[in-house]
């Protein structure tokens, strides 16, 4: 079949008869799927079926993020015919709006510059930050994977990677953790290896300045670029890559745009065909295994048969509200997300309809965010830098600012309560901290748009009292949090959350600033205050799988036919987050283990 987004919609078949109509639609539907009775959606709804078409392949991929993408290349190279199919009109879901960080231990990049990594370091690190909430087996498959996954895509795409020195694992100071760190990024791509294709490429959350090449691992000295020289050469640096590839006529890709992209290629030059504006409709079930789906193809209902197996990696579901309010805690909803808006959780819904369990629907990738006026923005360097503290609703301070950002959200729920609210949570800062430090992508400097304050997610005043009326805490309260930290900034110790102790910590902070990198007095007016919500890059719970991603029932038995990968899946880093690329390692691994589990037979 031709390599494109748009190959022809297969000729339309008689359709299959309807079922009779039962009681309700999830009782009919998982009734159906255990029964082992065959089950398509429209047709277990009791509803007329319209005439639709008919594909057929060895594998069907649902979901062209980067688990769908390293799924479908990995089982085209094992032999087998792929199609992927995506809801969106775009490829590259979340992982393509990125900054793509890939946690993945002992693999050769990081192996290769020097990284004292050994297998046995990094079961000991995962095991104490995930607990025991995930099985072992599926820890170790993942760790297991990682490195021969990182190793077959370099191989089988033009996707190479570059090492995050410094970015350290997010808890350092456990066994076996990695204080210069242990993830990768995708090097430099050539968007024109793509084609047309480029122009489906969904868009990066933060767009790079244009005339720019800039890594993920970058923005950590383009923040300090007005303090610090390395931020000067770093910005320079960034310069020149851009104008060497303009130079030579290239559209240079970083980030997520380029690991998106790379895989995109690499399925292009296998031959694998990729539907957009392709949504799932269903899962196909035939005497208790999955053997296709059914999906909307140009407006017409197609059957897209899997001969030997379906692996979904369609996203989570944060951008459903119904979802949200079933699973979350509140406050919860659609507009502090930041991760790909076709998440809806269908594939979560098709699979639990085919009798799937679930785990950790209640969690997702959690991290402070500024509910901006458009889109939310999710905060990394700004809480961590010196100068700015968090505080609650009682204008007090409650966690490490520089903690590990699910951390701190986690912490937002656990304490919030009517007599003592966490959300919305604010970061305060000064004048002396505006005139240092990138803020989003605002200059030191230069003011925020107006439509930030007009929207309420930013507020500023001539003192601190002032700042706390317009915000509604304690004026008192919030001077007494301010002067207290202003004193830990002094001593360089922070007494109540030991904020600058880990390694992580300093990692975006200022190392100029004295005697603590992370703490510094407020003290210039005027002074700032942001909102703070329970902002996220998706969630992470999904369908239960295990070691080898094969979809499980409540009673642990296998839906055969059937993986997930990725955010449609329970994440194997349980309520943790282990180092910076821990949502797309697991995902590419998770996919690369499906394909090749699907190719073992």
């Amino acid at each position: 079949m031709p390599e494109s987004s748009t190959d022809p919609t297969p000729q339309p078949i008689t359709p299959e008869p309807p079922a009779v109509p039962g009681p309700s639609r999830r009782t009919l539907l998982r009734g159906a799927a255990l029964a082992g009775g065959a089950l398509v959606a429209g047709a277990a709804l009791g509803r007329p079926s319209p005439a639709h078409a008919e594909a057929e392949y060895d594998v069907v991929v649902v979901g062209a993020g980067a688990a769908g993408m390293t799924a479908a290349l990995t089982a085209v190279k094992r032999g087998l015919s792929v199609v992927v199919v995506e809801k969106a009109p775009v490829f590259g879901g979340s992982a393509a709006r990125s900054g793509a960080g890939i946690w993945i231990p002992n693999n050769e990049v990081i192996l290769a510059a020097g990284v004292p990594d050994t297998p046995a370091k990094a079961a000991a690190y995962l095991a104490r930050v995930v607990g025991d909430t995930v099985p072992a087996a599926r820890q170790q498959a993942f760790l297991a994977n990682g490195p021969a996954m990182i190793s077959f895509v370099m191989r089988n795409s033009p996707l190479r990677f570059r090492f995050m020195e410094g970015y350290s694992d997010y808890y350092p100071e456990f066994p076996g953790g990695m204080p210069n760190g242990r993830s990768v990024e995708p090097d430099q791509l050539d968007g024109r290896v793509l084609g047309a294709e480029l122009a489906r490429l969904n868009p990066s959350y933060i767009p790079t300045p244009a005339g720019l090449v800039v890594f993920s691992a970058d923005y950590k000295w383009l923040t300090l670029a007005a303090v610090n020289p390395k931020g000067l050469e770093v910005s320079a640096a960034c310069l020149a890559r851009g104008t060497a590839a303009a130079l030579r006529g290239e559209k240079p890709l970083t980030m997520g745009q380029a690991l998106a992209g790379g895989l995109r290629a690499g399925l292009l030059q296998a031959g694998v065909p990729v539907w957009l504006d392709t949504p799932l409709v269903d899962l196909r079930i035939d005497n208790g295994r999955a053997t296709g789906v059914l999906v909307t193809r140009e407006g017409t209902q197609t059957l897209v048969k899997a001969r030997r197996g379906v692996i979904v990696g369609s996203g989570g579901f944060e951008h459903s509200a119904a979802m949200r309010a079933e699973f979350q805690r509140q406050p919860i909803g659609t507009d502090w997300t930041v991760g790909a808006a076709s998440n809806t959780g269908d594939g979560i819904r098709a699979g639990e309809r085919a009798g799937a369990a679930l785990d950790l629907m209640e969690d997702s990738w959690w991290g402070p965010a500024i509910p901006l006026p458009g889109e939310p923005y999710f905060c990394l360097a700004e809480r961590t830098l010196p100068g700015c503290i968090l505080v609650n609703g009682k204008g007090e301070r409650f966690v490490n600012e520089g903690a590990p950002y699910s951390d701190v959200v986690h912490v937002m729920y656990d304490r919030n309560t009517p007599s003592s609210p966490h959300i919305p949570a604010w970061l305060i800062v000064d004048q002396n901290y505006r005139n240092k430090y990138l803020f989003k992508d605002i200059a030191p400097l230069l003011p925020f748009p107006d439509s930030w304050y007009d929207s309420g997610a930013v507020f500023k005043a001539a003192t601190v009292e002032l700042l706390a009326q317009k915000i509604g805490v304690p004026q008192a309260a919030l001077r007494a949090t301010v002067s207290r930290f202003n004193g830990f900034a002094l001593t360089g110790s922070d007494a109540d959350f030991h904020r600058g102790d880990s390694i992580y910590d300093r990692y975006y902070a200022d190392p100029f600033v004295r005697p603590n990198p992370c703490l510094a007095p407020l003290w210039l007016p005027p002074f700032y205050a942001f909102k703070i919500v329970p902002g996220d890059l998706g969630t992470k719970g999904g369908m239960r799988t295990d070691a080898r991603a094969r979809v499980l029932r409540a009673d642990g038995s296998v839906i055969a036919g059937l993986y997930a990968a990725g955010n449609a899946s329970g994440a194997v880093m349980g309520h943790s987050y282990a180092g910076a690329g821990s949502t797309l390692g697991p995902a590419m691994t998770f996919g690369y283990v499906a394909a090749n589990d699907i190719a073992a037979g």
